[in-house]
């Protein structure tokens, strides 16, 4: 059995880069080496925080980890961490050890202090470690030159863009594709620079193998997560004709072969404007997702979620407009066609919705009111925007339209209240609806790639998948009439 001192020096010299090194500095570095042991499942370090010290597998497994799943496993002599001895570094990722062991430490204040570490071995160490990174740093350049499917999120929020990334990714990559996406939608196709894509990896050996790349991702934890991990706030300047442009043309220079646009009406107006700079061998797609729903001819991810958020929301605006008998005036998403607003007020039974485009009889809507102990009524923020605009009124659609029915004879006992559009419903978790319309758009998507569809969006239409030509796509998405009437419990 080997003595504790030749075990670490048996273990440093197994490390990859340092058999340059002679067996005295090998054996100086053990010196200045800390033994650490870990019991099963217990943290060496945590995703996030800083670090300061290099790691190196003595005996034992120790696992690194991100979102829960289990991404690489390191083994005696395997060495994780290094990055933290040439900079401020944060730490990429959590390690956990999966069996009991024990970890030789390698601290940047020791190897840094001439009282330890003489200046010529020091420069050889920072030599091999700058080498190892260097290495990471060039698959890295490699990897983004050339971009086969490339992803482009961009708008407001809505659940399920990061569920329909992880499906693209999966069925992409079944299918042999490697996937790409723009960090922060088509500002990143603009700025163009490496650091503004990130590879989207499903397979968990595959991820194994990229993980010390700059901008690899592991995807399916994005199946269930909130939010979208790479849009941007909407980039207005992307109307403009030259940039449009630029950005096809640094596409170009990637040689990306497939686009994905992912978003709602303004993101696919970007991404058709893009397809249009670029040559039919490009295929060019957009999935929607928006909670107004705002892409006609199709059920659009997010919405489902939307409903059932903006619904339970009205909901605690009944129960307390019952118990201080007051009149809630709600503004809600619904910018156009007022889906959104529609469907949230129908499913909680709200009194009154109001929409874009819509007449009403204001007169007879403030007498109602007047005879009420208690009101909710939901205004699409879309409601008389034209007007609002024109005239330069300060407040929302809610207050607008309180103020109308003041105009029309609005004299209530109950206290009016006007609650500005709440964006926390952009944040809400795709419920199961949306995460299966994402599902099954990226199967659809990927169904269009195979039959050599081009400048299209996948849909489904009453339950049926189906794909709707770019040129026939409609960003208005009028509501039923009769539906909306229905929204009417005032009289």
């Amino acid at each position: 059995m080997a003595r504790p001192e030749q075990e670490i020096f048996n273990a440093l010299r197994a490390v990859p880069g340092l058999s340059d090194l002679n067996d005295d500095e090998i054996r100086h570095i053990a010196s200045i080496c800390h033994v650490v042991k870990y019991k099963a499942r217990e943290t060496v370090l945590k995703e996030g925080e800083p670090g300061d010290t290099a790691y190196v597998v003595l005996n034992g497994v120790f696992c690194q980890m991100r979102f829960g799943h289990t991404l690489k496993q390191y083994h005696a002599s395997e060495m994780f961490g290094e990055a933290a001895l040439l900079d401020e570094h944060t730490h990429t990722a959590t390690i956990v050890a999966w069996s009991d062991g024990a970890l030789l430490q390698l601290k940047r204040a020791q190897l840094e202090d001439d009282a330890f570490v003489p200046a010529d071995l020091r420069a050889r160490i920072y030599k091999i470690f700058a080498h190892r990174m260097s290495q990471y740093l060039n698959q890295g350049e490699a990897l983004y030159n050339e971009m086969d499917v490339l992803l482009i999120q961009d708008g407001g929020c809505a659940p399920g863009y990061n569920s329909v990334t992880a499906f693209l990714s999966e069925y992409l990559e079944k299918q042999g594709h490697r996937v790409f996406i723009a960090a922060a939608g088509f500002r990143s196709l603009v700025s163009n620079r490496n650091e503004d894509y990130r590879c989207l990896i499903y397979d968990s050996t595959v991820f194994r193998q990229l993980d010390t790349i700059r901008g690899v991702i592991f995807s399916p934890p994005l199946r269930d997560e909130r939010g979208a991990n790479f849009r941007s706030e909407r980039f207005p300047d992307f109307k403009k004709s030259a940039l449009q442009k630029q950005a096809a043309e640094n596409i170009l220079k990637r040689h990306v072969k497939i686009v994905v646009g992912i978003g709602g009406n303004g993101t696919f107006k970007g991404t058709r404007a893009l397809a249009a700079y670029l040559p039919e061998s490009v295929k060019v797609y957009f999935i929607p997702v928006t909670i107004d729903s705002d892409v006609y001819g199709t059920s659009c991810i997010g919405e489902f979620t939307g409903v059932e958020a903006g619904a339970d929301k009205i909901h605690c605006y009944m129960a307390d407009s019952r118990t201080h008998q007051r009149c809630y005036i709600i503004e809600m998403m619904g910018a156009r066609g007022g889906f959104h607003a529609l469907h949230s007020c129908l499913g909680a039974g709200a009194h009154l919705a109001v929409l874009p485009g819509s007449t009403y009889d204001l007169t007879k809507i403030a007498a109602a009111v007047n005879a009420r102990r208690n009101t909710v009524i939901v205004v699409a923020e879309g409601y008389k925007r034209d007007i609002r605009k024109a005239t330069g009124y300060p407040g929302n659609a809610a207050e607008f339209f309180r103020d109308e029915l003041r105009t029309h004879g609005l004299d209530t006992k109950q206290k009016v209240v006007c609650e500005p559009f709440s964006r926390d419903i952009r944040g809400a978790a795709p419920n199961n609806m949306d995460i299966t319309l994402a599902q099954r758009m990226a199967r659809r998507l990927v169904e269009m790639i195979n039959s050599g569809e081009n400048r299209g969006m996948p849909a489904v239409q009453a339950g049926r998948e189906t794909s709707i030509p770019f040129d026939r796509i409609r960003t208005d998405n009028s509501v039923e009439c009769r539906l909306a009437e229905l929204a009417n419990r005032l009289y």
